[in-house]
C-alpha cells in the first residue's frame, strides 16, 4: 500500500522515535558488487535490513511492520537459527514516511551494511523508490504489504507477500455488488497515492464488469481535512455505496463528515484503512467495510499462535500489517534454508520458488513474484473508543 501525510500524534510515535534504528558494522568506502551476499557470507550473523516509516505521517504502518518483523526474527534466533545455527541480525532504518528517504535508507543497508536481503516497505510509493537499489545490486527485497502491481515489476529481485490492488479491487467490487446489493457507486480517490489510484481503477473495472454503474471518481489529496464539498457533490448523485480508496487518516475524516451530511449508505475501503488514526472516525465507522489480508479470529493454529505470541510480546492486538511483516521474514528464512547460501542470485532463485504456510494464507510465489491468496472482508465497528474489524467473508482468487 502507498502512504503519505497526516501525523496522527499518538503516543506510539514517541516510542518509535526513541528506537535505536540501526546498528551498522563493516561499513566500507568501496561500493558493493552485485550479488555478493552479506558482510558475513559464511559464518556469523546473517545481516538482514528492514526499512519503514517509523516516524512521520505513516508511523502507524511502520510500527506494526517493525513489530511483526522483530517477532519472527526473535522466534528464529531463539530456535535453531538458520544455515547451521546462524542468527539473523536485523538492521532497521527509518525512512520518515518519505520516498526519497526510503531510497537513501536502502542504499545504506545495501552498500554499507552489506545486508543479504531487504524487508519493506508497507507503502507502494516508498517501495517503488527503493526497489531499484535492490535490483541494481542483486539484493532480494520482500515487501510485506505494498499492493501496487508496479512494485514487483521493477525487477526479478523484488518480491511481495501480499495480494495486489487489481485483486483487492475485485474483492471490494464483488462484495459491494453481491453482498451489499449496490448498483451505483461513487469513489473518492487520493490522487497523490499510487495505492489509491490503482485501487480506484480496479474497483471501477470490476464493478462495471458485474453490471454496476461507477460515477466519475472524485479526487482529493493527502492531508486534506475538509471533504464536505466533494461529499455534498457525491450525495447529490445518490449512490448506493461509496468507496474511499485512500488511507486511514483521510478515511476517518471522510466517513465522519459523510455521516454529518446525512449519508447513511455503506462506505468501503481497502487495507489502507488499517491504522490507529482510523478511530477518529468514531461512531461514523459503523456500516463501513474493508478488504484485508487476514482476520485475527481465524481459528487456524498458524494464525492463533501468531496472535498469542504477538500479544505476549507487544501487549496489543496484531493488525494485518504486522502479520504480513511476520510472514515476509518466514518466507525469507525458508528461502535461505533452501538456497543454503546468502548469495543474491541463489537467494533470489529460492524466493522465486517459495511455498510457505503463512499467517495471512499460503505464500506461494508466482511467476510475477507476487502471491495468489484469498482476501477477507471485514466490517468496521466502533464502540467505547475502540475500533474493531469483524470478519464477514473470504473471497478467493478466480
Amino acid at each position: 500500500m502507498t502512504f503519505s501525510t497526516f501525523n496522527n500524534g499518538l503516543g506510539r510515535l514517541a516510542a518509535a522515535g526513541a528506537l535505536a534504528l540501526s546498528v551498522s558494522v563493516g561499513i566500507g568506502a568501496c561500493e558493493r558488487r552485485p550479488g555478493t551476499g552479506g558482510a558475513d557470507t559464511a559464518t556469523g550473523d546473517i545481516i538482514v535490513g528492514m526499512y519503514g516509516s517509523l516516524t512521520g505521517d505513516g508511523a502507524s504502518f511502520g510500527q506494526s511492520s517493525r513489530e511483526g518483523t522483530e517477532l519472527a526474527v526473535d522466534e528464529i534466533n531463539t530456535g535453531a537459527g538458520l544455515l547451521g545455527g546462524r542468527k539473523i541480525r536485523l538492521l532497521v532504518e527509518d525512512d520518515q514516511s518519505k520516498p526519497e528517504e526510503a531510497s537513501n535508507a536502502v542504499t545504506k543497508l545495501v552498500t554499507q551494511d552489506k545486508v543479504v536481503a531487504v524487508l519493506g516497505e508497507v507503502a507502494s510509493r516508498r517501495s517503488l523508490a527503493a526497489a531499484p537499489v535492490c535490483q541494481k545490486y542483486q539484493v532480494p527485497m520482500i515487501s510485506p504489504s505494498s499492493t501496487n502491481e508496479r512494485v514487483t515489476e521493477v525487477g526479478d529481485y523484488i518480491f511481495r507477500v501480499c495480494f495486489i490492488d487489481p485483486f483487492q479491487g475485485e474483492v471490494l467490487a464483488k462484495f459491494a455488488f453481491n453482498d451489499l446489493k449496490a448498483r451505483k457507486v461513487a469513489i473518492l480517490k487520493d490522487i497523490q497515492q499510487d495505492y489509491s489510484v490503482g485501487l480506484t481503477d480496479s474497483i471501477s473495472k470490476h464493478f462495471t464488469a458485474l453490471g454496476g454503474q461507477v460515477l466519475p471518481p472524485v479526487s482529493y489529496s493527502s492531508g486534506d481535512a475538509d471533504f464536505k464539498a466533494i461529499l455534498t457533490q457525491v450525495r447529490s448523485q445518490q449512490p448506493d455505496a461509496v468507496f474511499a480508496t485512500g488511507y486511514y487518516p483521510e478515511a476517518a475524516i471522510i466517513v465522519r463528515q459523510a455521516r454529518e451530511l446525512g449519508m447513511k449508505m455503506p462506505i468501503l475501503g481497502g487495507d489502507g484503512w488499517v491504522g490507529d488514526a482510523l478511530k477518529n472516525g468514531r461512531e461514523a465507522l459503523n456500516n463501513t467495510y474493508i478488504s484485508n489480508h487476514y482476520s485475527a479470529d481465524n481459528p487456524d493454529p498458524v494464525v492463533q499462535n501468531f496472535v498469542k505470541a504477538y500479544r505476549a510480546k507487544f501487549n496489543r492486538e496484531p493488525d494485518a500489517i504486522a502479520a504480513l511483516a511476520y510472514d515476509s521474514v518466514k518466507v525469507l528464512a525458508d528461502a535461505l534454508t533452501r538456497a543454503n547460501s546468502t548469495e543474491g542470485p541463489k537467494l533470489r532463485d529460492a524466493l522465486a520458488a517459495a511455498d510457505v504456510p503463512g499467517v495471512t494464507g499460503r505464500l506461494r510465489i508466482n511467476d510475477k513474484r507476487n502471491v495468489d491468496k484469498p482476501a477477507v472482508i471485514q466490517e468496521v465497528t466502533y464502540a467505547n473508543g475502540e475500533v474493531k474489524f469483524v470478519y464477514k467473508t473470504t473471497i478467493n482468487p478466480n
